[in-house]
Formats: structure tokens, sequence, C-alpha cells
């Protein structure tokens, strides 16, 4: 039979007791939890769940940072039969967090003191809200209110009286029984709950596991947010089905001390593998680099020649050493010994490697990552999906690809008319498997649109190579339509254009079968004016001069990708933009045009600047230094 997620935690306590599974730092040090004193405080925070009324089939609501009460508290929910609805602390109180609570119809939520006040401040619109379990000790409660210490006090007592209920309850869950709603980050209007089951997570932890192997002796420390399924299934419940173990990151008084404490944490546990996204694998890179700078310019030369040793050397990964670049192998094993390994020891210096999800990984990270010593493997997946498709692992990887496919998971790539594309062609990515999800809550429109007689489209455009790699490339549905129906995607041009640029932070392309292709773009302000400064001294940043000698450098800068340019013939031209809207504020989390993986919301920001697009198939407006784009630059 199938297994649940009750079955995984079962079969861990049964083979590692003793072994820790759980690791949080709350004043001084990290501490750890066994398997066996997870398992018991599980069955004790379900039957505390019992003793309040939750029923099996309900829903609970989870809204926490990272901590060992998170994943328990799942568990427990779990273990009561009901369902829980994981929930992003970056929400707001206004609709983010009313709309998912009233439309996952939950009836409980569990919520740590630093999340506190965002529920107080709407629980008068969740009229169908029994109880809010709050994790931390609080001066006062309302009467919907309840400690955790509290319900772990009743759950001491339900046991007494009823030893047997909690397995009763347990045992009872089938492996298509919902374990999650999980909603995603709003692309559209109203966010949908991706319904996944105890046999979609206990699948995709099947099918992660056959990339990769996690020896019981590792560690993890989990910095991207719980309640996304990336988290749930490369983090916890792999390292849970391998018997190793799981730290959180300490939480803050902030947000901002929160992570302040993950460079700390991650040299206290020490850990043998992270999850990344792209923003964090940026980050990291920065501070790298910023550190190395702080050395002197010996040590800089030093790093710099280190680094094109390692990346002349290691190529793509599968084929480092090959021809004559083994003869730089002695020169990197010098280098690593005198720098590299510095550098990691920054990591714990036991980091074997980074697994990368979110959204695609620059192949310029994958290089510089793998040249230091920890490489950073790009995988692919989507929550619907629960999430992993495939991965990039020590075993078997090349940089630059999505990874290897995962085991008892079909794939396959299809034109628009759903006609199976060879390898190298590009199309929809399409999959079918245990770990696809059960549809979308409540919405079976939606479902009906995204998976067909089982198999789920994905929506992004890739091809696969002779080997079995995948290659993500763009979103099939967000290519750029000329007007006479051709298509291209617009994220390669997107990323070069912010990364290759210290003028320009962000860019959305558009082009919907429309007579040219058009940008809205997020400059670098500061660098702008501080390249007027260095031009023309004199001139103060009010006046309209600095502003029209800024937007010709923006131009300038998007010019250097055609004729003439050091990034001719990098792309299509036709897919250059050929008018431009300077924005003048960045697109973020809290203007809800990036969501939670930092990924631009492409349709939002087009929903958004709607106006400024429109006026950009307008007469005069391929001139960039327009009125709308002085102003927008102020």
């Amino acid at each position: 039979m199938k297994p649940t997620i009750i079955d995984l935690l079962n079969k861990s306590v049964d083979k590692y007791a003793h072994n820790p599974f759980l690791w949080e730092k709350t004043t001084t040090e990290f501490l750890p939890t066994s398997y066996l004193e997870t398992k018991i405080q599980t069955h004790l925070f379900a039957a505390g769940l019992l003793s309040i009324g939750v029923k099996a089939g309900e829903k609970v609501a989870l809204l926490s940072e990272g901590r060992n009460a998170w994943i328990i508290g799942e568990l427990g929910v779990l273990h009561a039969g009901a369902i829980n609805v994981p929930l992003s602390i970056k929400l707001e109180e206004s609709n983010d967090l009313i709309f998912r609570l009233v439309h996952s119809e939950a009836l409980y939520i569990l919520v740590s003191g630093g999340q506190l006040k965002k529920i107080r401040a709407i629980i008068d619109q969740l009229p169908n809200i029994k109880k809010v379990i709050i994790f931390d000790e609080q001066p006062d409660y309302s009467p919907i209110e309840i400690s955790l210490r509290e319900v772990l006090e009743m759950g001491t007592e339900y046991q007494k009286a009823n030893p047997k209920a909690v397995v009763a309850r347990a045992k009872a869950i089938k492996p298509d029984d919902l374990a999650n709603i999980s909603y995603t980050s709003g692309t559209t209007a109203d966010p949908k709950g991706i319904m996944l089951t105890h046999r979609n997570y206990t699948a995709n932890v099947e099918q992660a596991l056959s990339l990769m192997t996690i020896p019981f002796t590792y560690r993890t420390l989990i910095i991207l947010p719980l309640d996304h399924c990336f988290a749930h299934v490369a983090g916890f419940y792999s390292f849970m089905a391998s018997g190793a173990s799981v730290g959180t990151v300490q939480t803050g008084k902030s947000g901002m001390d929160t992570l302040k404490n993950i460079p700390i944490n991650i040299k206290e546990l020490q850990p043998n593998l992270l999850l990344s996204v792209p923003a964090l694998a940026k980050n990291f890179k920065k501070n790298i680099e910023s550190t190395i700078r702080s050395q002197g310019a010996f040590v800089n030369w030093m790093f710099n020649t280190a680094l094109k040793i390692g990346y002349a050397y290691n190529r793509e990964g599968y084929n480092k050493g090959r021809g004559l670049t083994f003869l730089l192998k002695p020169l990197l094993v010098l280098f690593d010994k005198i720098i590299f390994t510095k550098i990691r020891n920054g990591f714990g210096g036991k980091m074997d490697f980074f697994i990368g999800g979110g959204a695609l990984l620059d192949i310029d990270l994958q290089r510089f990552f793998y040249a230091i010593g920890i490489p950073m493997f790009q995988g692919y997946g989507l929550s619907e999906a629960t999430p992993i498709i495939s991965s990039n692992g020590l075993k078997n990887h090349k940089l630059g690809s999505s990874g290897y496919l995962v085991k008892h998971m079909k794939l396959k790539i299809c034109d628009a008319n759903g006609k199976v594309l060879p390898n190298f062609e590009k199309g929809e990515i399409v999959i079918k498997g245990d770990n696809v999800m059960a549809g979308y809550y409540k919405n079976e429109k939606s479902t009906a649109e995204t998976v067909i007689d089982g198999w789920l489209h994905t929506g992004d455009l890739g091809y696969m190579d002779n080997d079995g790699f995948l290659y993500v490339v763009g979103r099939f549905k967000s290519l750029l339509i000329s007007s006479d129906g051709e298509k291209y995607s617009p994220e390669g041009i997107e990323e070069s254009l912010a990364d290759n640029s210290k003028y320009i932070d962000q860019v959305v392309l558009y082009n919907n079968q429309n007579p040219y292709t058009t940008a809205l773009i997020v400059p670098n302000k500061e660098a702008l004016k501080r390249y007027v400064q260095h031009k023309k001294p004199q001139l103060d940043w009010t006046a309209k001069e600095a502003k029209e000698l800024a937007l010709a450098k923006l131009q300038s800068e998007l010019n250097e990708y055609r004729k003439g340019g050091k990034f001719e013939g990098l792309f299509p031209e036709r897919w250059l933009p050929a008018a431009v809207a300077v924005i003048g504020e960045p697109f973020t989390e809290q203007n809800g045009l990036v969501n939670s993986t930092m990924k631009i919301v492409r349709g939002k920001v087009e929903e958004r600047y709607a106006q400024r697009i429109e006026n950009l198939y307008t007469t005069g407006a391929k001139s960039i230094d327009n009125k709308e784009n002085i102003n927008a630059i102020s």
C-alpha cells in the first residue's frame, strides 16, 4: 500500500529513534529533538487538537516563522486527520490572509507570537474560526485564543482518558486524503488553493531520493519559508525519510533580525546541504565578493584568478577536466587550499552542495559556486507537482540544465496543439505521476484546464536533451508573440539586461501580437545619478538635462544588444525593446509585483502598467526621453 506522511514518520522512528530530527536555537545554542521525541510531541499535540474538537477533514491554518512548533504543528494536524493550510508570513493581514482563511474554510489557526497581530487585526472578519492556538505565551488572551501550552496540557489529559485515540485517527488516514491546501503566490487576481495529498508528498519524497542520497548523518538548515512545498519535500520530509536532521533559522525580533541570523546559524549548525532560490544565491555571492574585496588587491586578484581556473577546468560539471584542461587540476587544488577552503568555512565547513529551485538559476551563478567547491545544483518543479520534477545532483549534473528527471514520473514536451515534440525542440513541459496535485480547491474550471487525463500542464517552456536532462527556458504561456504570430520567450533577454547593466534593476518585456516589442524598466537611480555626476558635475539631478542624460544612458545600455554593440547577436533584434517605459518604483512583494520566491509576477505588472504599455505603441513613444519617463526617473 502507498504510504502516508504518518507512515513516513513511523518508519523513520522505528529505524532512527534516537537520531536527532529537529534542531532549534531559542537562546544560545542549537538543541536537538530526536525522532522518537518528535513523535511523542506530535501525538501530544494531536491529542490536544482532538480535545478541543478538531475533526477529521477539517482545515487548520498555520502562520508562523520556521521553528520546531511549525513542523510538529503540521504533523500534529495530520495525525488528527485534519488538513493543514500553510500560510506565508510575508502575507499582509488585509485581503491576502483573509482570502486564504475564508476560501480554505479553515476553522482553527495555529500562529506564532510574532504573527499574532495579523490575526488579531482580522479576526472579526473570520466568523468561522473556532480557536486560535498561539505558540508563544501572551500577557492576555481573547475568548477565542488559547496557548499552545494549554493545548498540550489538555492533550496530556485526553491521552490518559483516550490512550488509543490519536493512533486510531492517524490509522484511518488514506494516501489520497488531503494533507495540505497550499496557496499559489497569486499570479492571478485570486490565488489558487493547491490540494496536495499524503501520497503526493510521499511520492515526491521517493522521487526526490531517486536523484540523490541523503545520509542519516546529514544536516540542513531550512532558510526558505516552511509554507512552500519545496521546503516541505526537499527539506523536512526527504530528510525525515532518510533519518537525517533539520534545523530552522533562529527567529529574531523582526524579519530583518531573522535574516541576519542566517549566516550565523549556518556556521553554528554546519549543514551538509542547503536549499536556495536565485535571490538568496545572488546574496551569498555578493557577500563573498564583498568580503574578498575588503581584503585588498592581491587577495582579490588571487580569488579572480582561482575562479577563472575553476571555470576552465569544471566546464559544465559533467565534462570537467576533459581534454587539456586536466593540466589545470594541480593549480585548482592549490588555490582551493589557499582561498576556497576559507570561503567554505563561512558556510560551516561541511557543505557538500546547494539545491536551487524557485526560478531559473543563472549558469554563471552555478559556475561560481561549483568553482568554490559548493556546487549549486539547479532543480525544477512547481507546487502543483508537489513540487520536484527534476534536479541536478552530485551523481548526475550538467550546469545550465534544470536537471535529470525524477524516477516514477512521465514527462513530455508538447506544442500548442498537444503534439509531442522530439528532443531539443522547445514546448510546454507536461508531466504525469503520483506527485500531481489532486486539483485546485473549489476551482473545477482551473483544475480541468491544468490537469487533463492525469497530465499536469505546467505552463513552462522547455526541452529535453539526448542524455535525459531537462532545460527550462521560460514560461510557455508568457511568450512574446509578434504581429505575425512568431513566439519568443522573454526571460533570457530580461535577465541579460538586468545582469549586464548596473543601471538596470528589473525588466519586463511585452509583445502581444504588436508591431514591436516594448519594455518596462526599473532603473537603478543611484547608479544613474552617479553617472550624471561623473559626466556633468555641474548639473543638479533635478534639472531636466540631468534626466535626459540619464535616460540616454539607459538607451545606450539597450543599444549594446543591437548592431555594433558588445552583445550584438545575442538575441534576435525583433525581440529587443523598441520603446521603453521607465518605472519609478521597483517591483516588490510589498506592491504585489514579486512573489514569495522573488519572481516578478508578469501578469500583475502588465495589469498595473497597462496604460503605460498602451502608450508605448503611440506616436513618439520610441523616444526614451519622453515626459512620462522623465517624471518616472525623478
